[in-house]
């Protein structure tokens, strides 16, 4: 038999690797102040282009018998029946995605503008799925959407705060903030279309930010149990380098998986792999250069963290991981 080889496990970036984020703290946190303060006035001056599910409408699925559709001849038959906003998007050759903006006159107007467009199509397509959403029900859907998003940054905060420290909650509600602040503004900068699945991405993003800055916090708190007078920027600096193979590499490979996403998604994905993508992005850049630098802005309790065993006063030197220091 021939002999299996051993194959060891490498790291993205070699053991002592040494980045000084801490350097870039004072510029990184002035630009996402910056783009945060943008975002907000890009959401308050522009607002978002709701979709369906938050402004109401009739969105109608039809399927063409006759081949590939024709959407060019499709937005000039709907654009003359009077209904204002008609939006059309193509699922691939065939299918073809039909919204339609809510119409004055209640349940009944909003029935009469489907039939106007299935008679519009004629019978060269197929109706294959209709969701009609009144008023009432898409402003329930907006308050249920903020309540979600804001329900969730609540309950990470109480988490985060509940296993660190207040200091690290701060830094996680402001990380998270940033996130979802920076993905919306976007969305109401382009007036790209903002609906229910975005909402979904918005928490998706939401969970993965905090996995990310829960694996730094806790890689801080356990040096801070291990360098009792290190400085606190050295300190931070060491804890980011030590889950820097981690963190890129799972940012790396969720970006890759997105990129396909978007790119072979179709346009019904699209706009939900775009929030998921910048969300990913902008919450791994978060991660390490906003809630870890806020530490040292906020000053976290060393006593809180310090143990009675002993541990090295001392930054490892390069080329020596801090485990092995510490051991």
């Amino acid at each position: 038999m021939f002999p299996i080889p051993d194959f060891k496990g490498f790291d993205f970036f070699p053991h002592g690797t040494r980045i000084n984020f801490m350097r870039a703290k004072g510029l990184c946190l002035a630009l996402s102040l910056f783009c945060m303060l943008g975002s907000l006035l890009a959401i308050g001056l522009l607002g978002f282009n709701y979709g369906v599910d938050f402004k109401g409408g009739t969105l109608i699925e039809v399927q063409s018998k006759a081949g590939p559709a024709d959407l060019p001849e499709l937005r000039t038959k709907l654009s003359h029946l009077g209904l204002g906003n008609v939006q059309i998007q193509a699922f691939n050759d065939t299918d073809v995605l039909v919204r339609v903006e809510t119409q004055p006159g209640g349940e009944a107007a909003q029935q009469a503008a489907m039939h106007q467009v299935v008679d519009a199509l004629g019978p060269s397509f197929e109706q294959r799925r209709v969701e009609v959403v009144g008023p009432a029900v898409s402003g329930e859907l907006r308050r249920t959407g903020v309540i979600a998003v804001f329900g969730s940054l609540i309950a990470i905060v109480l988490y985060v705060w509940f296993r660190f420290d207040w200091q690290f909650a701060f830094g996680a509600i402001v990380a998270l903030a940033h996130d979802v602040v920076l993905v919306a503004g976007i969305f109401a900068l382009f007036q790209l279309e903002f609906d229910l699945g975005i909402v979904a991405a918005l928490l998706t993003v939401l969970g993965y930010s905090v996995n990310d800055t829960v694996v730094v916090s806790d890689r801080i708190r356990e040096n801070l149990r291990r360098y009792k007078k290190m400085d606190i920027d050295e300190l931070l600096d060491v804890s980011i380098n030590e889950t820097l193979s981690r963190t890129v590499l799972t940012g790396v490979t969720t970006i890759a998986v997105l990129v396909a996403l978007l790119a072979f998604g179709g346009d019904v994905l699209f706009n939900f792999s775009l929030a998921m993508l910048l969300g990913v992005i902008i919450g791994t850049y978060s991660s390490v250069f906003l809630a870890a630098p806020l530490l040292g802005y906020l000053g976290v309790r060393r006593d809180a963290f310090i143990t009675a065993a002993p541990a090295p006063t001392s930054a490892p030197k390069p080329g020596i991981s801090v485990r092995d220091a510490a051991e």
